[in-house]
């Protein structure tokens, strides 16, 4: 039995035992595969999605988790949550996400109650609880003082691993971009405010379209649109890079359009967690004003 085999395997009994879960649903890679995981070892009727709505979470985001989990056949929650009246997450310091999870288990640990099931479940993964014991994913701490289970981390599932799970499972989201909430886009230190939450998405909603009509798998393509202020850099899929000049003019218009004064293109392309690291960035492609 291969390691992936064995860890399945693991995951299954774990999901066995608990009875019944409330899966806390984003619609990403991991979040999707624990939902597809619940729903074959205790039957949709013992598993519940619930997707919290909120300025933070893409709109675009929405529909696909939807048919995600009617395609499942799993009943789908979507509390208003309310992480913007914390006043921690506002301040957006690097605890923010801290404040976001609370909110978010705060609203489904009751509603799970009300419905009957006996757990809340989180998509983290092993991969997740490494960085969370280097301090990176404060959102896990918020997430184990308040109950919430995690089969996959307790599986030992890598990243990886959940993808190619997902693959061999026929799940829509194995080859899914990274996904995280509209305010992981924000410059620490900056107050999240739905203004600036909604320029974001209208700039990377306006990117994506935009590379859309040049030919690219827009669904498919890491994009991140930072707030730094004044100013917004573009990180898209190394890939893609450099731009020919014309289409870069396009895609810095098109942020510039959304809201932000200038905007840049990040030569080095996507990069997982770039709000964490504290360092210059020199852009080769020029910017608009």
């Amino acid at each position: 039995m291969s390691d992936l085999d064995q860890r399945l395997h693991a995951l299954e009994a774990d999901l066995k035992t608990r009875g019944s879960v409330l899966v806390a649903f984003s619609g990403g890679a991991d979040s999707a595969f624990l939902l597809a995981a619940a729903t074959r070892a205790l039957g949709s009727d013992h598993v519940a999605a619930a997707t919290g709505y909120s300025h933070s979470l893409p709109i675009a985001e929405r529909d696909p988790a939807a048919e995600f989990a009617r395609s499942l056949g799993v009943r789908l929650i979507t509390p208003q949550t309310h992480e913007m009246e914390r006043e921690g997450y506002r301040a957006n310091g690097t605890d923010r996400c801290f404040f976001c999870k609370a909110e978010l288990l705060d609203t489904l640990v009751p509603l799970a109650r009300d419905l009957g099931l006996a757990h809340v479940a989180t998509g983290t993964n092993a991969d997740d609880a490494i960085e969370g014991l280097n301090g990176l994913r404060p959102g896990i701490r918020a997430a184990a003082e308040r109950g919430a289970i995690t089969p996959l981390k307790d599986a030992g599932l890598t990243k990886a691993q959940i993808r190619e799970a997902s693959r061999r499972w026929d799940l829509p989201t194995w080859d899914k971009p990274a996904a995280a909430c509209l305010s992981s886009r924000i410059a620490y230190g900056l107050e999240v405010t739905p203004r600036r939450l909604a320029r974001v998405e209208r700039a990377e909603q306006g990117v994506r379209s935009l590379l859309a009509t040049h030919g690219h798998d827009a669904a498919r393509v890491d994009l991140r649109v930072r707030d730094h202020g004044e100013k917004a850099t573009v990180e898209l899929s190394a890939n893609l890079l450099p731009l020919d000049p014309d289409h870069a003019d396009e895609v810095l218009r098109t942020v510039t359009d959304a809201g932000f004064p200038a905007a840049e293109i990040d030569p080095r392309g996507f990069r997982s967690g770039s709000m964490r690291r504290i360092e210059p960035v020199e852009m080769n492609q020029k910017a608009v004003k």
